[in-house]
């Protein structure tokens, strides 16, 4: 939308509706807006932005065409999300890879009319922080043997693996730069912060032996929503989870997966979160089958805690390939399997919204509105 270049935007909903921040436009991170930020704060921060709810299907058709760019320029891609990826030229017929990463830069800006970061590297993690140094449209070459000079001043909150409670931690601790989180003795990173303590000090160091390549199996996708209300209207919620259910069913079927486990998650009005999770020794891809174990899950926890309800989510995990085994005497399984797939097509070609079953028909008006006021799912698939 080239009315909004240049002006604070803020991707996630409506400022009056419960919900986070997706991602803003530089213009609005200047006031201190940040992803993952409730859209009450961002508000008051930056009331002159442009609130717009995401697209996710318009960023996955952006995200596919960024990545058929990469993949012109080397075989040995690793997508890291919908906008960001690995690329190793070690090998290809290269000589200069700052010219190179100049060349991506301008295809992506004549292909898709976006600015594009780069960051070269020996290794992934100072490839990623200069990447993230050059942002928005900038190119940052670390050259070979450089690596942890070009860590050393940099705040140690930008190392990969550095969350904000281990920030706090060291920062508590007086470390406040790589350089310095680097200059530790080992044996207290990893007694201090275990393994995962022994990455990041390594990262500090500019050693990372990752290698790229592509992402592997997935383990698990999991789909789930902030509602714009606490509530705990039963045949809402039912309708929802049915909801989620579905989503993570298509997700199944568009995958070639089928899944053993179906995992519930629910955040109370208080911020208490529990998840529960039932198993099953038989695969499946069917809306039915895993609405009736997230619903059993639901109706469990109920009967344990009735508290408004603030956030519901579904994940279906131990996933396997798409192979059947055929029902002789059954043909329920074969009638929901060829229901599924005929209401998939119609989403496909019409949009999910186009069509409701059952329990989700409560959730009719919200879809007319368009308003999406308890439809805000978070897609995640985990490798």
């Amino acid at each position: 939308m080239p009315e909004l270049r240049d002006k604070p935007v803020i991707v996630g909903g409506r400022p009056d509706r419960r919900g986070v921040v997706a991602s803003a436009s530089y213009e609005a991170r200047a006031f201190g807006v940040r992803a993952g930020m409730p859209l009450s704060k961002a508000y008051r921060l930056c009331p002159q932005a442009i609130f717009l709810q995401g697209s996710f299907n318009r960023y996955l058709d952006v995200s596919s065409r960024f990545m058929a760019i990469l993949a012109d320029f080397s075989p040995c891609l690793e997508p890291a999300g919908l906008d960001e990826a690995y690329l190793d030229v070690t090998g290809c017929d290269y000589d200069f890879p700052y010219k190179l990463a100049s060349n991506i830069k301008e295809r992506v800006k004549k292909k898709l009319d976006l600015v594009a970061s780069v960051g070269i590297s020996s290794c992934k993690v100072v490839a990623k922080i200069a990447s993230d140094l050059g942002k928005p449209d900038g190119l940052v070459e670390v050259p070979s043997g450089q690596e942890k000079k070009f860590l050393v001043p940099l705040p140690v909150g930008m190392l990969p693996g550095v969350g904000r409670k281990t920030e706090q931690t060291l920062r508590a601790m007086g470390i406040t730069t790589i350089g310095q989180l680097a200059a530790l003795p080992p044996e207290f990173v990893k007694r201090r912060f275990g393994i995962a303590g022994m990455v990041i000090y390594h990262y500090a160091n500019g050693i990372d032996n990752r290698e790229v390549g592509p992402p592997g199996e997935a383990k698990s996708i999991s789909r789930e929503t902030t509602l714009a209300q606490d509530t705990l209207d039963l045949s809402l919620l039912q309708a929802i989870i049915r909801y989620l259910c579905e989503r993570v069913g298509a997700d199944l079927r568009q995958y070639g997966k089928q899944a053993r486990s179906v995992t519930l998650k629910l955040r109370y009005a208080d911020f208490e979160t529990i998840t529960r999770r039932i198993s099953s020794n038989k695969a499946t891809d069917a809306d039915d089958i895993i609405f009736a174990m997230a619903v059993r899950l639901f109706d469990r926890a109920l009967t344990q805690k009735r508290k408004l309800v603030r956030l519901l989510g579904v994940e279906v995990s131990n996933l396997m390939g798409g192979g059947k085994q055929l029902h002789l005497i059954d043909s329920v399984p074969q009638r929901l399997e060829h229901l599924d797939k005929a209401i998939d097509r119609i989403r496909k070609k019409y949009g999910f919204a186009s069509i409701q079953t059952g329990r989700t028909l409560a959730l009719k008006e919200i879809f007319a509105s368009n308003k999406g006021d308890y439809i805000l799912e978070t897609p995640s698939l985990s490798r």
